[in-house]
C-alpha cells in the first residue's frame, strides 16, 4: 500500500482548486514585505517542497524557478515601506497577500494561508499554523516569497551599499545596527521600527 505523504493526509480538499499563501520579511527593519500565492498543478508534481527557511539558498532557487514553470498559476505581490509604516506590518502583510491571491491569473476556490489569521479578501480561506511546512502549495509560496524578497534587498544594496543589506537583508543583526547608527536612516528603512525610530528621534533631538 503507497503511503500518502503526511502533508497531503492532514487536508483534504477534493473538488477545491486550492492556493497556497504566505508571506516573507515581517521583521526586517528595511525592505517591502513579500508574498506569494500558488496553485499547484497535481499533473506536474515539484519534488522537495518544505518551509523555505528550512532550506539552503541554492535549494530556494532551483525550487522557484520549478514552480514558476510547473505550478498552475503563481502570483508573487508586496506591500512597501510606506504602506508598512502606514499601516502597520500585520496589516501589511495581510494586504501583500491579498494582492498576491488577486494576482493569480487562474482564480482559486479556496487560498490556504500560513499562520493563524487570514487576509480579507473576495476568495474563501483557511489560516493554517505553521502550513507552510505541511502543505505542499504553502510552501511554494514560501519559497517564491523569501527568493522574491531576498532578490529585491540585493537590488537595494546595489542602490545603499553603505549598508550592508546583502549580508543581513534588512534584518536587526549587530552588522546592521551598526551600519545604521553610522549611516543614518535610508528612504528604505520602516520608520515606523523600534531601532530606526530611535535613531531617527537622536537625530532630530541632535539638531
Amino acid at each position: 500500500m503507497k503511503k500518502i505523504a503526511p502533508s497531503l493526509a492532514l487536508f483534504d480538499y477534493e473538488g477545491e482548486l486550492v492556493c497556497g499563501v504566505d508571506e516573507a520579511g515581517r521583521g526586517p527593519l528595511a525592505g517591502a514585505v513579500y508574498a506569494a500565492a500558488v496553485i499547484l498543478d497535481p499533473a506536474r508534481p515539484i519534488e522537495g517542497l518544505r518551509d523555505s527557511k528550512k532550506l539552503s539558498e541554492a535549494k530556494r532557487q532551483a525550487l522557484a524557478e520549478e514552480i514558476k514553470q510547473s505550478a498552475m498559476a503563481w502570483s508573487i505581490a508586496f506591500c512597501t515601506e510606506s504602506e508598512i509604516d502606514e499601516i502597520n506590518i500585520l496589516q501589511a502583510s495581510m494586504l501583500a497577500m491579498r494582492r498576491a491571491v488577486e494576482g493569480l491569473k487562474t482564480a482559486p476556490t479556496l487560498a490556504l494561508i500560513d499562520g493563524n489569521r487570514c487576509p480579507v479578501m473576495q476568495v474563501r480561506s483557511e489560516a493554517i499554523v505553521k502550513g507552510d511546512d505541511k502543505v505542499p502549495a504553502i510552501s511554494a509560496a514560501s519559497i517564491l516569497a523569501k527568493t522574491a524578497r531576498d532578490a529585491a534587498l540585493l537590488q537595494l544594496h546595489q542602490q545603499y551599499p553603505v549598508y550592508g543589506f546583502d549580508q543581513h537583508k534588512g534584518y536587526p543583526t549587530a552588522l546592521h545596527l551598526e551600519r545604521l547608527r553610522m549611516h543614518g536612516v535610508s528612504p528604505v528603512h520602516r520608520k515606523s521600527y523600534g531601532p530606526v525610530r530611535e535613531m531617527l528621534e537622536l537625530r532630530t533631538a541632535a539638531s
